[in-house]
């Protein structure tokens, strides 16, 4: 498995932002590009990663391709098509998105986002996506969210189906799917259930942590690695079982120093486990 993360500070050229990759340690990074970069500079980046043995895990197209406003949902869809074709340019294993939010809030809960209309709109989004762009290389996937589609790994295995799309993989994000607690007082049994539904289609995870607090109803809140209850031996043990460019990337920090305090106890764990990262 590969760990990578944010890096921060100037990436302008891929000299520095290699350095930067580095710097952290990692041996796999977001794509510091954007779809605006013109096709020198997506060739100039695509080339120093291979050069320096780095995976580009991901391009973000996060946007609301579920939204009731046409003109939002248009735009979050030509959004995908363009990263899903850098993703293809750059290299990058994925292009990842979420579903989207049937509400106002484009990455949160609504009465709609989990009904069987929603799930078939989906499909037909998602097919929308990859038949515009048709990557050879690269996929694109749906990230994991507690209250859309996919919000279990059986629902993402029904995705997967329905959509039937060689270019269309998994992104896993396990906190995410952590929405009651008795998937949280036995997330080593729930991890792997994710692994192994789930394990031969990844393409990149994210890796987080989370608490469970005291307050009514139920609050359950996202974690720096490390300062959560989620059972890393357990997630690092099937990570270490995928094929080993499947790149583990941390993400929500704000600053450098927590994805070192971060990235230290993912590979103190590993090293215990006896796993290069």
């Amino acid at each position: 498995m590969r760990l990578g993360g944010m890096v921060f500070g100037d990436i302008s050229t891929p000299e520095k932002w290699i350095g930067a990759v580095r710097a952290m340690g990692y041996r796999a990074a977001y794509c510091p590009v954007s779809a605006d970069a013109d096709v020198k500079t997506v060739a100039a980046y695509r080339k120093a990663a291979a050069d320096a043995d780095i995976v580009i895990a991901e391009v973000g197209a996060w946007s609301n391709t579920l939204s009731a406003d046409a003109t939002v949902r248009k735009k979050a869809m030509d959004h995908c098509k363009r990263q899903l074709d850098l993703a293809e340019r750059i290299g990058a294993l994925c292009c990842v998105n979420i579903a989207g939010g049937c509400g106002d809030q484009w990455d949160g809960p609504h009465e709609d986002n989990l009904t069987r209309g929603t799930f078939d709109r989906i499909v037909e989004l998602v097919r929308e996506i990859v038949d515009a762009v048709q990557p050879e290389h690269t996929t694109y996937s749906l990230e994991t969210m507690p209250w859309v589609f996919p919000h279990t790994a059986d629902a993402y295995v029904d995705l997967i189906h329905a959509i039937d799309r060689k270019a269309f993989g998994v992104h896993l994000d396990p906190v995410n799917m952590i929405n009651s607690p008795v998937i949280f007082m036995d997330n080593a049994a729930f991890l792997n259930d994710c692994f192994d539904k789930l394990g031969k289609y990844m393409l990149s995870v994210h890796a987080k942590d989370i608490k469970l607090s005291g307050k009514l109803t139920v609050h359950l809140d996202e974690a720096r690695p490390g300062d959560g209850s989620l059972c890393y031996k357990t997630f690092l043990t099937r990570m270490n079982q995928l094929p080993p460019d499947v790149p583990f990337m941390l993400e929500h920090m704000t600053i450098e120093e927590d994805y070192r305090i971060a990235s230290a106890y993912v590979r103190q764990v590993a090293d215990g486990l006896g796993i290069k990262v």
